[in-house]
Order: structure tokens, then sequence, then C-alpha cells
């Protein structure tokens, strides 16, 4: 018997079990009302099912806060980070005047390599042991910079931010914010745009913001091109049409002489001396702004578009000093809020994979502990969900007193670990087999599924004893796989023997526990 027979005697659309990856699981996505879940169903009528500490994990949206979470691999963390975006989906629908900007800060790879190119010599872990703080804020707003940027230029990007609000363009919404606003989005531009054309869109998005050129700009530009016609006609009159004195007079041509070395002077100053100034801030803004690949050249034709009072040092990321940074955070809140952004959320997730990291703990510790700052976890308007892998965990145990009093993890909302209990697993898996019913057929529970002989008690226990929800649907998978492996279709039973059970349950919490001792891996 196959399985596909088997869960269709059971009105069951797909396996509920199959997926171990939540990025990838239709199911989670259908139960969570997001797009992408699988067809099975109304996606109204599916039960969701959240982790008991999920509403201390997700805070108030009105008011976005900090909270650290520390779980196994397979314990639902990423789930947990889908989740999130989903009630942060629904409450920027419901308050399209207070909406919160989720930021999935979970990609750590493209910040990680260009660290460690720039810091060429070093071994991957010398690299990833000089993370800043500051590098992390940079790939953050490295990450939104540009989504603002493409909203308001009207270009298609991965990931679409809508800034019109109830309605309109953001293109007309950004006209009307506050000039503060659109001069604070201007230098944000000019430091953390994608590198690609990114001189060029600031001249783009000063236009489509309604912001002249500076003053001096302007004039000197004007300047530089009729400064010529306005010498050249007036030797012209002067030799042609003036006074006969005027007429090759010596003093003449030293007058002309000295007009064209005031134009001398003013072209040299004009380019020569500003372009050098503006190129050592540019080297300056490269040298610390390490996680974006850009060139000197890129940052200083975007800063010369800008008035002089925004290229004051104190306002650019001159230096490995964090103030910069924190004073772009909240230029960031600032101009998002003119869009109806009253809050920003940002998830840290699957810390353990980037190629340079390679699920080692010490890298790992390397990269996350800059962000263990209450300095930076306690900010008004910004909130960071850290979803971490549990040997993050011991190493923090071993730290100092005074490491934890810099990060204050009691005001973080801490989760040291993701467990579930045996009958939030059983509440889960039911809801799942809920998700792939087929409309109009009776309920179908997880007991259901097996002998009378086995008693709700030691299914709750062998949940109980795995733990984690990606190792409990692997044991129902088994279950059933093997079940159907060993009854032929012409003799079909459709509910899985005590033998089956014991046999599976024996299996599965043998390789959890070896997975714990660190014999196998999961």
């Amino acid at each position: 018997m196959t399985l596909d027979e088997f869960l269709q005697h059971w009105s069951i659309l797909e396996n509920p079990f199959r997926a171990e990856e939540a990025r990838r699981d239709g199911v989670l996505l259908r139960m969570s009302g997001m797009p992408g879940g699988a067809p099975g169903g109304e996606p109204e009528r599916h039960p969701e099912a959240f982790h008991s500490d999920f509403e201390k994990i997700l805070g108030d949206l009105a008011s976005p806060s900090s909270s650290i979470v520390f779980g196994e691999k397979g314990s639902g963390k990423t789930a947990i980070r889908l989740q999130i975006e989903e009630r942060i989906r629904r409450h920027n629908a419901a308050h399209p005047d207070a909406r919160v900007l989720l930021v999935a800060y979970d990609d750590l790879n493209a910040i990680l390599d260009r660290l460690h190119q720039r810091l060429a010599g070093r071994t991957p872990a010398e690299s990833l042991a000089q993370t800043r703080t500051v590098d992390h804020v940079d790939g953050i707003l490295h990450g939104v910079v540009p989504r603002v940027v493409d909203a308001i230029l009207e270009r298609p990007n991965d990931a679409p931010l809508d800034l019109s609000g109830r309605g309109g363009s953001a293109r007309r919404r950004a006209r009307r914010v506050p000039r503060a606003l659109r001069d604070d989005l201007l230098l944000l531009q000019a430091v953390y745009d994608r590198p690609d054309r990114a001189s060029l869109r600031t001249g783009t998005l000063r236009r489509r913001l309604g912001v002249s050129l500076p003053w001096r700009i302007a004039a000197g530009r004007v300047l530089m091109w009729l400064y010529p016609s306005l010498l050249a006609a007036f030797v012209a009159w002067a030799r042609f049409f003036g006074p006969e004195s005027m007429r090759g007079a010596q003093w003449m041509n030293w007058l002309v002489l000295g007009l064209c070395g005031l134009y001398v002077l003013f072209v040299l100053r004009f380019i020569a001396v500003d372009w050098a100034y503006l190129f050592q801030v540019g080297r300056r803004i490269r040298k610390q702004v390490r996680v974006i690949p850009r060139s000197h050249r890129s940052y200083a034709f975007s800063l010369r578009q800008l008035r002089s009072a925004l290229r004051d040092p104190s306002s650019l990321p001159l230096t490995d000093s964090d103030e910069q940074r924190y004073a772009a955070l909240r230029r960031l809140r600032c101009v998002l809020g003119g869009f109806g952004y009253t809050g920003v959320t940002v998830v840290v997730d699957r810390v353990d994979e980037p190629t340079l990291i390679g699920g080692d703990p010490d890298r790992m510790r390397a990269v996350i502990w800059p962000l263990l700052s209450n300095k930076f976890l306690q900010q008004d308007g910004l909130g960071i969900k850290m979803l971490l892998p549990t040997e993050l965990r011991h190493a923090i145990l071993k730290e100092s007193s005074a490491f934890f009093q810099s990060a204050r993890l009691d005001k973080q909302c801490l989760v040291e670990r993701l467990s579930w209990s045996g009958p939030t697993l059983y509440d889960l898996c039911n809801a799942r087999l809920e998700a792939c019913r087929a409309p109009g057929v009776q309920p179908v529970t997880v007991l259901d599924l097996f002998g009378e002989e086995v008693t709700r008690r030691e299914l709750l226990d062998a949940l109980e004893q795995l733990h984690q929800p990606r190792d409990a649907f692997k044991f129902l998978y088994r279950c059933m796989a093997e079940h159907c492996a060993a009854v032929t279709r012409d003799n079909p039973d459709f509910r899985i023997p005590r033998a089956v059970f014991d046999q599976v349950r024996k299996q599965e919490i043998e390789r959890v526990q070896q997975f714990y001792r660190g014999i196998r891996p999961a």
C-alpha cells in the first residue's frame, strides 16, 4: 500500500508531516494564512498553532520591543519568524497609518563575505572576530534604505515596500513629507544605497523629492558655463565696439588676462578642491562602512549633491563610533514615520548557516555578540527579534558579569530554551492534519491514525521525548511510511499497529538522544 492511499482513506489531501524546512513548508504557510501555501481548503478555516512563548516573543506591535530566543535545530525558530511576518502583515492591514516595517536580517552570507574581503589577508575566523555592532547597523540600513528609494523611484525589487499608505503613490506622498525628512532620506541614500548606480540615483531621488541642488553648486555650475561666454562677449565688444582707448590698450590685455586667471582659480576651487575633499570623505566612509561594496568615487558623487549642512562630519560614518549609526537609525525611523510606519522589527535568524560560519559556535559568537548590547536592543520604535541556536546559549552562560551588565538580558524578553511539551506537539500535529483535510469530511486526529492498542498517554509520552516539531513530524512520517510498506493493497489496514509504533518510537528517541550527546548529526 502506498502512503498516498493511506492518506486518501483519511481524506487527507497531502502529507502534513513531510516538510522539514519551515521556509518551504506549504502546510505551515497555509495554516498561517500566508501566500505560497499548497492547495487544501479555505485558508480561514485552518487552525493556527503557536508556541506557548510566541506572544512574549512577538510583543506589542504598536510599540516594538526586542526579544532573544535560543532553540535547537528543528525547534521552530524559522516557523516563528514566518508567523511574526504574518502577524505584522495583518497588523499593517488593520492599521495603515501605524504600520510596522519588517526587516528580515537572516541572510548574513553577503555581509560576512564583504567583511572578509575587506579584511584581506586574514582567515575567516580572524575576519569574523573583527565584527562590530556598527557593521550590523550598516547591514540593516543597507537592507532597508534601497527598498525605500526603490519605492519612491517606482523601481521593482525582490522586497517591495508600500509607502503609499491609504492611496495615491509613494512619489506624491514623498513630496508632501517635511523638508527635513526629505533631507534625511537623501543623506541615507547617499551612504547606504546599493552600489550599482547609487550616485545617479541620488540625483533622481533628489528631483523626485522636489529638493533643489544646493545654491552654491547650482550657482557654481551656472557661473562656470556662463562666465566664458560673458568674458568672450566683453572682449569682442571692447575690441570692436568699445571706446578707442580700450582697443589694443596694454591695460586691457592685462584685464582680460586677470579675468581669465580668476576663472581658472574659480574652476580649480569649484572642481579640484571640492572634489579632493569629497574624495577624502568618500575614502573614510568606505573604510568604515565595510559591508557595502561601494567605491569612494560613488560616495563622493552622491555627497556632492547634498547641502553642506548634511555633509557635516558629525552626520557621516567617518569613524568606528556608533553615534553616527544610531543617528542614522533615528533618521530612518523618522523617514518611515512620514510614510505611515511607526515601528521597525528586525528578525535575526539562520545565523549558523552562512558559509564563513558553517555552524561553528565560536564564529557564531563572534558575529552575534556585538548585537547583545542593551544600547542597541533598547531603541525606541525598533524591535530586534533574535532567533539563535542553542549553542550560543551555552556560550552565553560562560560570560562574565560585565557582559551581562552590558547586555541586560533580563530586559530583552529572553526565552532560554524553545521547548515543546508532548501535548503541545500533539495539538500542533492535529492542526496540521486539519489544514490538510478535505473540506466537508469528519475531522481526524493523530490518535485516530493508530490502532486502538496505542493509547493517548503513550502517544503523548513519545512526542514529549522527541522535544521538537521537526522530530515529531519525522516520527509520524516514519510510522505511516513503515506501516504502508508492510501492508498489501489487497488486504489494507488503515491504522498503524502498536508494533510499528513501538519500533519507530524506539529508533527516533534513540536518534534524538544521540544527537544531544553529539554522537550523530541531526
